[in-house]
């Protein structure tokens, strides 16, 4: 049984309007691509500034602690003050932190405590706004007329398109500029989004405050929010993803923030080589995401899921650590990504099937923090495991452990529920 919220079934029977929807896809896809100049820039421009790893994996944790805590904590508040708003407000807040790095760097008065803090500022605001426009795809689809799992598959391939046009676009926009130019496009790209959400979703009734949201106060908000992790904790499928993506996540962000940046500057060709990497991997998981569109609803969820996740993750750390050069390595993330991008719209398919639209925002965002958890500490971790055991290490060492938590789903029954019945109990 599905609970729908007053006001979308009359929603669901008005005319079909994709406007918002894809207004919504090209608005992430800006917003997503300024993420991914921020994810190629911040690290090269802490590597090129101070050289140290440590530092640069410092910095990641400093973004990604407050992200993780907001994420949680952001559910209420969307709900309080409407996804169109929450998104606007990230948007906008994320371009003028992120456009503080080049200025003050320029004015030359820069420190490195100010660059943490800078990016805590980033982590704390963007959180809510990528949960807002996420749970916003499954209400534009019910206004689009368009089918749920294609929707979420358009909106992940949006993303990842927007990251292989930000990863590689990075690498040579640094190269050419600097990583502080590329850092200042990186608010503009935010500014654009903000503005594309504000105009094109206004209209559209889920996008705004709830009506039926309780009074503020703290004691309603903790309610809200222990309503999000009780429905969690209640649902083994959910919570098994949330755990395993806490994993991956964590050892990705340990790839992303330390282990390539480095593997790039040291045994590559610098900048350059670390956005076409990246890129390779966004345009498999573009690939991927848009196969799975094509293939959603023929193929079983649970072996399509558990077969990418293996590929996803450790062959690509056991390339770079044993093969040199810039084509084996540019294979396996390719290969890895187009098997990532048909992890993610599965897990999002799931995750609104079985979430009623009233608590979306809540679980979506305590499903974010719980997968978010692990990355502040591996990034900075990973730093100060390259810094003393050297990279080849650290990339076999984090390659075994992404080995073990991606064999979960072949191991545990309660994964095989994403091709069972859909319904709301506990236990689901």
């Amino acid at each position: 049984m599905t609970v729908t919220a007053p006001g979308r079934a009359n929603e669901a029977r008005a005319v079909p309007d994709r406007r918002p929807l894809g207004t919504l896809l090209i608005a992430n896809l800006i917003s997503i691509t300024g993420n991914a100049f921020a994810g190629i820039g911040v690290p090269w421009f802490v590597l090129q500034t101070t050289g140290s790893a440590s530092r640069a994996g410092l910095v990641a944790c400093c973004g990604m602690l407050p992200l993780a805590v907001s994420a949680l904590a952001g559910g209420p508040v969307i709900d309080r003050i409407g996804r169109l708003r929450a998104s606007v407000l990230s948007d906008l807040v994320c371009g003028t932190v992120i456009g503080l790095i080049p200025l003050l760097h320029w004015a030359g008065v820069l420190r490195f405590w100010q660059l943490c803090l800078i990016m805590a500022a980033n982590g704390l605001f963007q959180a809510p706004g990528e949960t807002a426009r996420q749970v916003l795809a499954s209400d534009l689809a019910d206004h689009a007329g368009v089918p749920l799992a294609r929707a979420m598959s358009l909106y992940t391939g949006a993303s990842r398109g927007a990251r292989l046009l930000g990863a590689s676009g990075a690498g040579l926009l640094i190269a050419l500029f600097g990583a502080g130019s590329v850092l200042l496009l990186d608010a503009v790209t935010f500014g654009v989004s903000g503005l594309l959400i504000a105009v094109g979703v206004r209209r559209v009734p889920a996008a705004v405050r709830r009506r039926d949201a309780l009074p503020a106060g703290l004691a309603t908000y903790r309610a809200e929010l222990r309503e999000g992790l009780a429905f969690l904790f209640r649902r083994r499928l959910l919570l098994a993803i949330t755990l395993v993506l806490m994993v991956t996540n964590g050892l990705d962000q340990a790839w992303s923030a330390v282990l390539l940046p480095v593997h790039a500057e040291r045994d590559l060709g610098g900048s350059i080589d670390l956005g076409l990497l990246a890129g390779l991997f966004a345009a498999g998981a573009l690939a991927g995401a848009l196969l799975h569109a094509t293939v959603a609803g023929r193929l079983p969820r649970w072996p399509l899921y558990s077969c990418c996740l293996l590929v996803s993750g450790c062959p690509r750390m056991l390339v770079a650590a044993f093969a040199p050069g810039l084509l084996p390595l540019g294979a396996a993330l390719a290969v890895a990504g187009l098997a990532a991008g048909i992890c993610n719209p599965i897990v999002s398919t799931v995750l609104y099937e079985l979430v009623p639209d009233a608590l979306r925002s809540r679980v979506t965002g305590v499903l974010a923090a719980g997968v978010l958890m692990a990355t502040p500490l591996s990034s900075i971790a990973c730093g100060y495991l390259v810094d003393r055991t050297g990279l080849r290490a650290a990339l076999v060492l984090l390659g075994g452990a992404y080995l073990l938590i991606t064999l979960c789903p072949l191991l545990f029954p309660s994964w095989r529920r994403m091709d069972g019945p859909r319904d709301l109990g506990a236990g689901t």
